[in-house]
């Protein structure tokens, strides 16, 4: 490295302020995190905070995990990386250890990067089937900061979507309004993309009443029914992914965040009916499909199953439920490790009072609804930490 440039002084703004070259565009927590372990993150200054946001639900296995650990370990001292013009036996295995993980109604997966990534790839094979030009998304829905999945995520137009024009044409129907579908989803409709339990929009379940009805009617008009799972899937409401849950099969399904446990990596699950659509280059990527990504994709799945944290979700979830309404908290909504808690007073007011208490929750587009997004090795030991926080904290 130039001696010069070693040498290089931190950068300040025009007011002095030290500068990290980093885009401002994050709110931070005023956490300064040097090393985290099961459900606990260890501040520099030596605090341990009860993780229950999972980086924003990525960690779905916790810190540290053993088996996760060792699989990218492995991976990396065996082929850390080659394209997906080589075949290699750790995607495949992965690929089948998550059509399998996923049950029923889907045989073909796309690996990808991230949850928008899929979205936007969900969405191409929509287009590919039809030469209609409608998507369908559901109010308060979240699928993206890229150009179609920013598109179909409620408010972006107005506070952050940056380009000129949608991709195409776009309705919102409003959620768990079954007798409002009918108006959006018609015979120019390509398809519909639907969180089953809304992640951003304050841990909103739509309910199989209304998911049925978009399965009804996708199937009545011919357009395809997109699952966002990216927040809720991969063992976060306790099933596989909240498809099973609900009981209703969609075209697709688009899953990140939980997939790697951290690192980046994302998949689209393809019906049959879709995957005979694929064609020869018609989709592409450098990064997805990695061998380290379908490493840790393989190792998430193994431990979901062998550890049975599926089974450990639906319980402690409960447990939240049945304990934490309790001085702000007035109700709750959501499934599994996805749960809102519904506040009395402000949200981000009890979130401050948590982290002043070593708990760290999130918040959400709902001014009060408290988000928990744990990581699946949560114990009814925490949540009682939780609770007796929330009793310390004024209505």
């Amino acid at each position: 490295m130039n001696a010069n440039r070693q040498a290089m002084p931190i950068a300040q703004s025009a007011n002095g302020a030290v500068r990290d070259h980093l885009a401002p565009v994050f709110a931070q927590y005023p956490l300064d995190i040097v090393h985290a372990e099961g459900v606990w993150l260890i501040t520099r200054d030596g605090r341990r905070i009860l993780d229950l946001y999972g980086g924003h639900a990525v960690a779905a296995l916790g810190y540290g995990h053993p088996g996760w650990t060792r699989a990218l370990t492995a991976q990396a001292e065996s082929c850390n990386f080659q394209s997906n013009a080589v075949p290699m036996e750790v995607r495949t295995r992965a690929a089948a250890r998550l059509v399998r993980f996923a049950g029923p109604g889907f045989d073909t997966v796309f690996f990808v990067n991230s949850g928008a990534e899929a979205n936007e790839n969900a969405l191409k094979m929509a287009f590919a089937m039809t030469k209609r030009t409608h998507v369908a998304a559901v109010e308060h829905g979240f699928h993206g900061r890229t150009a179609a999945a920013g598109a179909l995520t409620w408010g972006a137009m107005q506070k952050w979507y940056g380009f000129p024009r949608a991709p195409f044409d776009v309705s919102f129907i409003p959620r768990r309004d079954s007798p409002a579908i009918a108006q959006h989803v018609t015979e120019k409709t390509v398809a519909v993309i639907v969180e089953p339990v809304q992640g951003v929009g304050g841990a909103f379940d739509m309910g199989a009443e209304f998911l049925e009805a978009l399965r009804r009617r996708c199937t009545d008009v011919g357009a395809q029914l997109i699952f966002d799972e990216v927040q809720c899937g991969v063992g976060r409401t306790g099933y596989p992914f909240a498809a099973d849950m609900y009981g209703v099969t969609p075209d697709m399904i688009t899953t990140a965040k939980a997939l790697g446990n951290g690192f980046p990596c994302a998949a689209l699950l393809m019906s049959p009916q879709v995957a005979a659509a694929v064609k020869l280059d018609a989709l592409g990527t450098t990064f997805g499909g990695g061998p380290m990504a379908c490493a840790a994709i393989e190792a998430v799945i193994e431990a979901i199953e062998s550890e049975g944290l599926l089974d450990r979700v639906q319980r402690v979830a409960a447990y939240i439920r049945e304990t934490c309404i309790v001085g702000p908290v007035i109700g709750h909504q959501g499934a599994g490790f996805l749960t809102g808690l519904r506040t009395a007073r402000p949200a981000k007011e009890v979130h401050a009072a948590l982290l002043n208490r070593n708990i760290l929750a999130g918040t959400s587009s709902d001014p009060n609804v408290l988000r928990l997004l744990p990581p699946y090795v949560l114990e009814k030991q925490h949540v009682d930490l939780l609770r007796d926080a929330l009793g310390g904290i004024k209505p």
